[in-house]
């Protein structure tokens, strides 16, 4: 699981990492692009290729006009967004 986008974060039950013979890493991206800058571009730029290659297909919640910055961010800091805000010209 990478993040989340709204509510409350996600509980595992560690039985189920345990039966499925799975491990279980938790990666806090702010603090991890402060202390490795270049693995964290390098992790982006990866993310990018992946998102090129249609292999990442985010789910757009709304898209608006780049006029409407300010209404998308208002959307976001009230936690109203599930998915990705998308600004076009």
């Amino acid at each position: 699981m990478v993040g989340f986008a709204a509510g409350e974060i996600p509980k595992l039950p560690l039985n189920l990492a345990l039966l499925k013979g799975a491990s279980v890493v938790g990666v806090f991206w702010g603090d991890f692009a402060r202390r490795e800058p270049r693995q964290f571009a390098d992790s982006v730029r990866q993310l990018g290729r992946w998102y090129a290659e249609g292999r990442l297909r985010p789910h757009v919640a709304q898209t608006l006009p780049l006029a409407r910055a300010a209404d998308a961010l208002k959307l976001m800091a009230g936690r109203q967004v599930k998915g990705k805000v998308v600004l076009v010209p």
